[in-house]
C-alpha cells in the first residue's frame, strides 16, 4: 500500500533533486555553519535538529494547502513549478551578489554559546522562514507528484518527510565538519566566499530545470 500509493514513480529523480538543493549553501547551512564556528558541533547539531523541524512543519502546511489544487488543477500545477524556478533562479543570484556580506556575518560571534534548547529554537524559526525550503516545497515536489493518483497530498508529505531527514544528514555533517575544522575555516574568508557563490550556481542551475521541465511536460 505504502509503495504503491504514497510514494511516488519518480522518487529516485526526487532523491538526485533533493540532494542537490540541501547539498547547495543556503540560510540554513549558512546559519549552522556560523554556529559551529562561534560555539562548536553541539549547537551546530541542535540548530539542525530544529531546522529539520521548521521544515517539515512548512512541508505539511505545503502538502495541506496545495495538495488539492495540484490534483485538480494542471495549470495551477505548472504555473507554481514555473514561478517557483524563477524564484530559485532569482534566489541564487542574489546568493552570489551577497556572498561577500554574508561570508563576514558567519565569522561574527556575540555573547556566550546558546542552550540546547535555545539553539534547537533558532535552528526551527530558520527552517520555517528559510526560502529555499519555501519554494522547493512548493514549486519543486509538484513536480515529482503522480497526479494520476488520487492522494497528492500524501505523496507531498512523504516527500516532505525525505526532504527533512536528508536535510538533517547533510546539515548536520556541514555542521559537525565547520565545528570540527572551525579555526581553519574561518580564517580565510575566500572558503566562505566560494561556499555561497557555488550554492548560487546550484540553485540557478535547479530554477532553470525546473522551468524546462515544466514547459517539456506541458
Amino acid at each position: 500500500m505504502l509503495t504503491s500509493e504514497v510514494v511516488p514513480s519518480r522518487l529516485w529523480e526526487y532523491l538526485v533533486a533533493t540532494t542537490l538543493i540541501i547539498l547547495a549553501p543556503g540560510p540554513s547551512v549558512l546559519f549552522t555553519i556560523a554556529r559551529a564556528i562561534a560555539w562548536g558541533r553541539a549547537a551546530a547539531v541542535a540548530t539542525v535538529f530544529g531546522n529539520a523541524l521548521g521544515m517539515f512543519l512548512v512541508s505539511v502546511l505545503v502538502a495541506i494547502g496545495l495538495g488539492p489544487l495540484l490534483q485538480n488543477s494542471k495549470t495551477f500545477y505548472y504555473a507554481v513549478q514555473w514561478l517557483g524556478g524563477a524564484y530559485l533562479i532569482y534566489l541564487g543570484f542574489s546568493a552570489i551578489k551577497a556572498s561577500k556580506i554574508d561570508a563576514q556575518g558567519m565569522r561574527r560571534s556575540e555573547g556566550s554559546a546558546p542552550s540546547i534548547f535555545n539553539s534547537i529554537k533558532s535552528g526551527f524559526w530558520v527552517g520555517v522562514l528559510n526560502p529555499k525550503s519555501i519554494v522547493f516545497f512548493a514549486a519543486i515536489l509538484p513536480a515529482f507528484v503522480d497526479r494520476d493518483k488520487n492522494n497528492v497530498t500524501f505523496q507531498l508529505l512523504f516527500l516532505g518527510l525525505v526532504f527533512s531527514l536528508i536535510a538533517f544528514i547533510s546539515d548536520g555533517s556541514y555542521g559537525i565538519l565547520a565545528g570540527t575544522v572551525r579555526q581553519w575555516l574561518a580564517s580565510d574568508l575566500r572558503r566562505l566566499i566560494f561556499m555561497r557563490r557555488f550554492g548560487g550556481v546550484v540553485m540557478i542551475g535547479l530554477g532553470i530545470f525546473t522551468i524546462f521541465s515544466a514547459l517539456l511536460l506541458n
